[in-house]
């Protein structure tokens, strides 16, 4: 397998949609912006009262964003506090960040999306 070949089969294993997913909603970024400004890990009615959302809708938020790995869920009596788990998610994003360093580098130095080779390797 050529480096070209690599990369695109990292970044692939990288990218995760869930991920995505999780951090694509305007809500659940708000979501994790809340919790970053409390510096604490906190229940999703203390969530729910900070947001115009019903508490059953910002439970489900909560509950995909810790599918994604983003969130971490602590069961304390009767509540569930979440908190974010910064070194999951810094570490997931930098695996992306830098896949794509490395097949930018492998594309740059690919003559496979050189416009004047044809399949063959001659010029047209």
């Amino acid at each position: 397998m050529n480096k070209g070949q690599s990369s695109a089969g990292d970044l692939g294993a990288v990218l995760s949609h869930q991920l995505f997913r999780a951090l694509g909603d305007p809500t659940r970024v708000r979501l994790l912006d809340l919790l970053a400004e409390r510096c604490r890990a906190c229940s999703v009615s203390e969530l729910a009262d900070c947001l115009d959302i019903d508490l059953s809708v910002v439970s489900r938020h909560l509950a995909l964003l810790r599918a994604a790995g983003v969130l971490r869920a602590t069961k304390t009596g009767r509540n569930v506090l979440y908190e974010i788990q910064f070194d999951g998610l810094a570490e997931a994003l930098r695996g992306i960040a830098d896949t794509l360093e490395r097949a930018r580098d492998d594309f740059d130095g690919s003559d496979a999306c050189d416009p004047s080779a044809t399949q063959d390797g001659e010029p047209h």
